[in-house]
């Protein structure tokens, strides 16, 4: 069983994870948990999202024993508005809480180009390497007119991907995960440790 710490304290990111790793893998090989309460999450301010999810995984790495745990990961991601010059970006779980869906597409309101990306960034730290890596995935698509669906979580009831109608809270779990920012990112982050500590065994491809 590979262990895996992942660095929130959001269970709904967990649960994600869980799924990807279910949906990619015949094999139950993988073990996600999320840090014990006493381990503090240490963000800081940034514009940039790999800043912020390396701070974070090097401040919890000194209060973490890295024998129990085969990769520890922590991850930033955010949504980038074209039409508001990239807002909110790093800033987007601040401003989901303080604003919300319907604040967003307020600021939308008179601006025909709804185009946004949704990016993830991965740090992480695996077992026995002394360096700590990056990995990122993005997803492409546009802002909704309002916000439609009840599946996910965020910004998922206002954001359509490239190539689909609907909102990813429309889609179901199964097609985000599929498509999503997070799962590219984590996958090359698993590629990665796969392929440090084994040969072929279990070996993906997510080019």
């Amino acid at each position: 069983m590979i262990k895996i710490l992942y660095i929130t304290r959001n269970m709904n990111k967990i649960r994600e994870i869980e799924k990807i790793l279910r949906k990619l893998f015949k094999e139950e090989i993988f073990s996600v948990e999320a840090p014990s309460s006493d381990i503090e999450i240490i963000e800081i301010q940034s514009d940039d999202l790999a800043d912020i999810a390396l701070y974070t995984l090097r401040k919890a790495l000194e209060k973490i024993n890295m024998e129990k745990w085969d990769i520890i990961m922590r991850e930033d991601s955010g949504l980038f508005i074209e039409a508001l010059n990239g807002f909110p970006g790093p800033y987007s779980s601040y401003v989901y809480k303080k604003i919300g869906l319907d604040g967003v597409l307020k600021l939308l309101e008179r601006h025909e180009n709804r185009r946004a990306f949704f990016k993830a960034v991965v740090a992480y730290k695996i077992k026995g390497i002394d360096d700590t890596f990056i990995s990122s995935g993005e997803v492409y698509g546009v802002i909704s007119r309002e916000a439609r669906g009840l599946e996910g979580f965020g910004f998922d009831p206002i954001f359509i991907p490239d190539g689909y109608d609907k909102t990813f809270a429309e889609l179901g779990e199964d097609i985000k995960i599929m498509l999503s920012h997070r799962t590219k990112a984590i996958l090359k982050a698993i590629d990665h440790y796969l392929k440090t500590v084994s040969n072929k065994l279990y070996h993906i491809s997510v080019e």
